[in-house]
């Protein structure tokens, strides 16, 4: 075991779990990994509930209630959920006050089904803050057009959140742009920014997912070159945004004022081609006030065998272009990769919600009394 995940941590790479389950939470699993792991967070998301609670296990009680109670399956859904995201926010507390709630957090994602709808998006995302009522919660709100206004309302209503599904650099600068909009409103609204927060999910591996079987139905000898390197080109893109947007007049405004910076989180970091290093997308994106949130497989090979040797981020933005550009020559486009990419990762999780609707729905049934 190598103290990697200490390395990591030094560098200001915050690490989060990419998981959550009620049996993470009562074995003290959760709690060891904060004390043993360097874990400072949480997110969770449709397909780890789906996992989680289709399961089964530390549910049936709670399920039996709510099947006696005749509860709809969504409310039964979000009751379950909520719960389970209460839990690991308190287990999570200490390090929100440690922090100054920086980190310390738990993510919980709105309806995927509402993702191109604006207002119901903000109105979920206010039910779910009422309901986990915890200080340290971040509302994930997927980076759709229709998400946008969304962010934008949701954090000038003084609400912390975490955009998610962020594939393109484009649409990421409008994910920036969305919350420091919502800074100023809620800056004329009076509220203290101090208290909100936010964190932008950046995906990773699944970039490389499709720009690789594009290279490989290219298959020359440059296209194959190229494969494993648009992911992380993108990602130390999108950081070389993010360090020019939080360096501009209008964030310096904000930040007088108490504002905390949008830090980008990786996500999906699970490498998905066994050809490549299992820690490439923790090794290789180590960067100052980030997240990276990682499936527990990655995490334990982060602690066995990452290599952490310092900032891998900054000074490689030139190799990163070129690279990109590279791609574009062989004729496989970017905006279409993100623009695909956006559209799957909202319909996995919407489907991904949808079989945990009709998992628990069955659970409701079999638990249901029996009329006298």
């Amino acid at each position: 075991m190598t103290d990697a995940l200490k390395r990591l941590s030094d560098e200001g790479v915050a690490i989060w779990l990419d998981d959550l389950s009620r049996k993470r939470i009562t074995s003290g699993n959760l709690a060891e990994l904060i004390d043993q792991s360097h874990v400072v967070g949480v997110t969770t998301n449709p397909a780890i509930f789906q996992k989680a609670i289709s399961g089964g296990e530390g549910y049936e009680q709670q399920l039996t209630d709510l099947a006696t109670r005749k509860v709809t399956v969504e409310e039964a859904l979000r009751m379950i959920t909520t719960a389970d995201v209460r839990d690991a926010a308190d287990i999570l507390r200490p390090v929100y006050d440690r922090t100054d709630g920086q980190d310390g957090r738990v993510s919980i994602e709105v309806d995927p089904r509402l993702a191109h709808n604006t207002p119901a998006t903000i109105a979920e995302a206010k039910q779910l803050a009422w309901l986990v009522d915890r200080p340290n919660t971040l509302i994930k709100i997927p980076a759709t057009k229709a998400g946008l206004p969304a962010i934008t309302e949701v954090i000038g209503k003084g609400i912390s959140v975490n955009v998610t599904l962020i594939f393109s650099l484009a649409r990421y600068r409008e994910v920036m742009d969305a919350y420091l909009a919502g800074l100023e409103k809620a800056k004329a609204a009076g509220l203290d920014l101090s208290l909100i927060h936010s964190v932008a999910s950046f995906f990773v591996s699944r970039v490389d997912s499709e720009i690789d079987k594009r290279l490989d139905a290219v298959g020359t000898d440059e296209a194959k070159a190229l494969k494993g390197k648009a992911a992380l080109a993108n990602a130390r893109l999108a950081y070389e945004a993010y360090e020019e947007v939080f360096s501009s007049d209008r964030w310096t405004a904000l930040e007088r004022v108490g504002a905390n910076k949008q830090r980008p989180l990786w996500a999906s970091t699970g490498v998905k081609d066994p050809a490549y290093k299992d820690t490439l997308y923790v090794d290789d994106l180590v960067a100052p006030n980030t997240v990276n949130t990682m499936p527990e497989a990655t995490l334990e090979a982060t602690a066995d065998h990452g290599r952490i040797t310092g900032d891998t981020v900054r000074g490689t933005y030139e190799q990163a272009r070129a690279e990109l550009d590279a791609v574009a020559k062989l004729g496989i486009s970017y905006d279409d990769v993100v623009q695909l990419l956006e559209d799957e990762g909202v319909e996995k999780f919407e489907a991904s919600w949808n079989d945990l609707l009709k998992s628990t729905e069955a659970e409701l049934e079999r638990l249901a009394p029996t009329e006298a």
